[in-house]
């Protein structure tokens, strides 16, 4: 279930899916303001899933992430910005090779000030024509968060070297250092 301890009480949680976690965790790590970012899994009905479980696609859940970030440091509009920006929104059920409803683009909000942002962002970009296709982003009341096993935490940190790290992960890490280096940790 959620976490509650005290490297997390004092902070705000944001919880986006948005692909895989590995690549998505690694990415938000990076941001100032953002604490502690912890791969797991919400929307689904199975109680304490398991990954080979999610993977099923049967669960309802998607893999997402807990991201404890400091709003005096960085907004919920910051991390939404990068949400939306470092994944596709418009590809229902599928981020790259990944396909399955375990890997579809949601924003599981925690009160109605995060679901009213998400939903002028998410109105604003369909607008501007930022994307090519209409964005299937879900909005989702945030009810329960399982943290995914020990060692899918700290994925790209602790196995750099693996080909799925190097040759998916570490592409979408430089572009995305490119785009926000102004909201980049100084020593990450």
């Amino acid at each position: 279930m959620e976490e509650s301890s005290s490297t997390t009480k004092n902070l705000s949680t944001a919880t986006f899916g948005n692909g895989c976690f590995w690549c998505t965790e690694a990415v938000f790590q990076q941001l100032n303001g953002v604490q502690k970012v912890e791969s797991g899994y919400s929307g689904g009905t199975v109680v304490n899933p398991t990954y080979k479980q999610v993977c099923t696609g049967t669960t309802g859940h998607a893999e997402c992430l807990n991201i404890y970030f400091d709003s005096s440091v960085i907004s919920f509009d910051e991390l939404l910005e990068v949400f939306w920006k470092t994944h596709d929104p418009t590809t229902l059920n599928r981020q790259g090779n990944d396909e399955g409803t375990q890997y579809r683009s949601v924003i599981f909000y925690h009160n109605d000030h995060q679901k009213e942002l998400a939903q002028k962002y998410q109105e604003k970009l369909d607008k501007s024509g930022a994307f090519d296709a209409p964005i299937v982003t879900a909005l989702e009341p945030f009810s329960t968060f399982y943290k995914a096993e020990n060692y899918h935490q700290d994925y790209y940190n602790q196995n750099g070297e693996v080909p799925y790290c190097r040759f998916v992960i570490q592409p979408k890490l430089e572009k995305f250092k490119k785009a926000f280096a102004d909201k980049l940790k100084k020593n990450p």
